[in-house]
């Protein structure tokens, strides 16, 4: 991302760093003794849509994601929208629960990473990452993350993670996140999203190829999980 002013880079900056923040506390780290530039700094990313503000006030970046889409399926129903950095805790605790069992290493290794890094959405000259999330009321009970590297050779492709809470499986959920993850990757002119995963989970494997996915690569003995080596199945689809 370009900024025509170096001051609006730093706010940019600094909020994409933290997630969310207090304009206040933007405005006393970085500009202590301009309240007058900050604030129209402020506008002008605003009205450029590249910072926006929350229900609280707070500023975080602006993604152009799309709004919710409620769907039911099996009787239950649920909404599929853009994640919001206050589903943070609830995104990482999804994830390390369906990934308990060591059959999602990309995902353990993304929710460490926003764990750490206390902020889900990221774009900037390093990597872009997007998350949708799906919800019953109001419980995070699925996720689709989709995670792009800024470099010229690759920024065509991105990978992909997903997974749904156990009792919300075999609902049609994951399809819903998928499609979602898959679109918004089109939208923004990705050609191509892979995912790796271990052989030994044979469910996400069937799960991708039922949708279009094809394998792609095998590195045998990739990872060593209790003790045994178990291969990587590398998995892509064509946009």
């Amino acid at each position: 991302m370009s900024f025509e002013h170096r001051d609006r880079q730093r706010i940019y900056e600094f909020v994409e760093r933290h997630g969310t923040v207090d304009p206040q506390t933007v405005r006393s780290e970085l500009f202590p003794s301009d309240s007058r530039g900050f604030r129209h700094h402020i506008s002008i990313l605003r009205r450029d849509g590249v910072l926006a503000q929350t229900e609280n006030g707070d500023l975080r970046v602006a993604v152009r994601a799309g709004g919710e889409t409620r769907v039911t399926e099996e009787g239950v129903e649920c909404t599929i929208r853009p994640a919001r950095q206050e589903d943070l805790a609830g995104i990482v605790g999804l994830i390390k629960s369906v990934a308990a069992p060591g059959i999602h290493i990309v995902a353990e290794t993304v929710a460490r990473e926003i764990d750490r890094d206390e902020a889900l959405l990221r774009h900037n000259d390093v990597e872009s990452r997007m998350f949708f999330v799906a919800t019953v009321d109001e419980e995070v009970i699925g996720w689709v993350h989709l995670s792009a590297p800024e470099i010229a050779k690759l920024r065509h492709t991105a990978e992909l993670t997903l997974g749904v809470l156990e009792e919300y499986r075999d609902q049609g959920i994951g399809n819903h996140l998928l499609k979602r993850g898959l679109d918004w990757a089109a939208t923004h002119e990705y050609e191509k999203v892979y995912q790796s995963i271990p052989a030994s989970n044979q469910a996400a494997i069937d799960f991708l190829e039922n949708n279009g996915w094809e394998v792609e690569a095998i590195r045998e003995g990739h990872y060593k999980i209790d003790g045994e080596y178990i291969d990587e199945v590398m998995l892509g689809i064509e946009l």
